[in-house]
C-alpha cells in the first residue's frame, strides 16, 4: 500500500458506521460514565457545596478518560470481527491504562495549549501529529511519552489527511453544540440541563472513534507499529573508514 493516502471520507464515513452499528454498547457505557458524572457536576455546580462540585468535575474528568479507551477497545473490537463486544471486557481492557492515558493527554493538551499561543500554528501542527496517540497507548501500551513519537511517526505522510478529518469533525460538533445550546437557552432550566446531558453522551464516542479508526486506517496504509522512532536513522560511515572534512572547493 505504499504511496497510497489515508481516505478522508472513508475515515468520516467509517466513524458514524461504528457509532451507528456499535451503539447498543457505547449507548448505555456512555449515558454511565458520561452523563451521570455530569449531572451530578451541574446540579452540584448550582448548590452552595464548592468542594463536592469541584469532586465532580475531578471525576468526570477521569471518566472521559475510561469511556475514550473503551472506545478505543471497541473499535479493535469490531476491527478483529467481534460483534457488539461486552462492556465489561471493554472496562477491564482500559483499566491497566488509565493513568498513561490521562498523564499523556495531559503532557499533550498542556503543549498544544502552548502551541495555540504562540501563533496558533504550533497547536494545530500538534494536534495533528498527536491525533491517534490514545489508540496507540490502549493498544500497544508503550512506556512513557513514548506515545506521541509514535503517533508522530504514524501521522507522517498523511498529515494533511489527518487534520482534514479533525475539522471536519470539529465543525460538525461545533454547529450541532450551536443549536443544541439554542435550544437548551430557550427552554426552562431543569430541561436544558437534560438535553445538554443527553448531547454530551451522544457525543461523547466521536473523537476517541476517529482517533482509533485513523490509527487502523495508518496502520493499514503501513504506519509504523511497535514503537519505530519517528525519525529517520543517521546514516554512521563503518567502522576504520573516515571521511575528509569539506575544504573549499567542494562548495
Amino acid at each position: 500500500m505504499e504511496g497510497k493516502q489515508l481516505d478522508i471520507g472513508g475515515v468520516i464515513g467509517r466513524v458514524f458506521s461504528v457509532y451507528g452499528d456499535q451503539a447498543s454498547v457505547w449507548v448505555p457505557v456512555s449515558a454511565l460514565i458520561i452523563g451521570l458524572p455530569a449531572i451530578l457536576a451541574v446540579v452540584l455546580e448550582r448548590s452552595s457545596n464548592l468542594g463536592l462540585a469541584f469532586l465532580a468535575t475531578v471525576v468526570g474528568f477521569v471518566a472521559q478518560f475510561v469511556f475514550t479507551g473503551m472506545v478505543v477497545e471497541l473499535v479493535d473490537a469490531v476491527e478483529k470481527g467481534q460483534d457488539h463486544p461486552d462492556a465489561g471486557r471493554l472496562l477491564r481492557s482500559v483499566i491497566p491504562v488509565l493513568g498513561s492515558l490521562i498523564v499523556v493527554s495531559l503532557v499533550a493538551g498542556i503543549a498544544t495549549v502552548i502551541g495555540f499561543v504562540f501563533f496558533i500554528v504550533p497547536g494545530l501542527i500538534l494536534i495533528t501529529v498527536w491525533a491517534v496517540f490514545a489508540p496507540i497507548i490502549v493498544l500497544e501500551r508503550p512506556g512513557g511519552l513514548k506515545s506521541l513519537s509514535m503517533s508522530r511517526a504514524m501521522v507522517r505522510g498523511h498529515a494533511w489527511q489527518v487534520f482534514g478529518v479533525l475539522v471536519l469533525l470539529f465543525i460538525l460538533v461545533f454547529i450541532v453544540s450551536l443549536v443544541i445550546g439554542l435550544i437548551g437557552f430557550a427552554v426552562s432550566t431543569a430541561v436544558g440541563i437534560v438535553v445538554t446531558v443527553v448531547f454530551r453522551v451522544l457525543l461523547a464516542p466521536v473523537s476517541a472513534l476517529a482517533a482509533a479508526v485513523m490509527y487502523f486506517k495508518l496502520k493499514a496504509l503501513g504506519g509504523p507499529r511497535g514503537g519505530l522512532e519517528p525519525f529517520e536513522p543517521i546514516a554512521v560511515p563503518p567502522a576504520g573508514i573516515h571521511e575528509d572534512p569539506p575544504t573549499d572547493r567542494d562548495y
